[in-house]
């Protein structure tokens, strides 16, 4: 095969694996602009995020943040907002943050023309706006994929993409002691953690956390505090 062939090839392949690396890390913001920490932050600070909700889980991570005293910010999926209505409810009440999922959390969601992704985000909010009485400016993509389809919606619909910089994968695994130990080597000020309301064991993993963090004097505060960012528009 002449050189010139292989050098197209070579381009292309690094081409895509740029593209596939900066799609998939939501902090790289390769396509779009996302808020995964704040780096100035110098006081023990930091924010739980909750992703997959609303749960019947849900109810035991709020009686945990009660417990410690500690704010968090939920991202919800929009189909789930139907199922729990009343735990959405619990979540506003009790002074806690939401924020938009999408509608499906589809594992092709990444496919998705703008269109579609437009019309999820859009009926997410308009679920979520029943509770909050104003529009929801935080999103969090599905899986933390990025894509200029996703991209596109954003600048239509306006939302701020929250990421984090502490990533549990307690979606992937239930093994207690490996969550626990990857989220509190990776503690510092300013940082943003993603943990899901959706398991027994991410329950069980958050009050040994929550528990850690007072140890060590960390104040768990509002993503709004930590980034200077407002979560909703009257």
């Amino acid at each position: 095969m002449p050189m010139n062939i292989w050098y197209y090839w070579a381009v292309v392949l690094l081409w895509i694996g740029i593209n596939a690396v900066g799609s998939s890390r939501i902090s790289s913001n390769y396509h779009v602009k996302a808020y995964c920490n704040n780096p100035l932050e110098r006081e023990k600070k930091i924010a739980l995020t909750f992703d997959d909700g609303p749960s019947t889980y849900t109810l035991e991570v709020l009686e945990l943040l009660k417990k410690y005293n500690a704010s968090a910010t939920f991202f919800c999926i929009g189909k789930n907002i139907e199922i729990y209505p009343e735990i959405l409810q619990k979540v506003i009440d009790e002074g806690h943050l939401v924020g938009n999922h999408s509608y499906s959390h589809s594992k092709f969601f990444d496919f998705y023309h703008e269109d579609k992704i437009t019309e999820e985000l859009r009926k997410t909010d308009k679920l979520l706006e029943k509770f909050t009485s104003r529009k929801i400016n935080f999103f969090r993509p599905p899986y933390g994929v990025t894509t200029p389809s996703i991209r596109r919606a954003l600048k239509i619909t306006g939302h701020k993409t929250i990421g984090w910089n502490i990533r549990s994968l307690d979606g992937g695994t239930k093994n207690q002691e490996l969550i626990l130990n990857r989220i509190t080597k990776r503690v510092s000020p300013g940082g943003i953690v993603l943990l899901h309301d959706t398991g027994e064991h991410s329950v069980l993993v958050l009050e040994q956390f929550l528990q850690f963090l007072q140890q060590n004097n960390y104040q768990v505060v509002s993503i709004e505090e930590l980034l200077n960012l407002k979560a909703y528009e009257n």
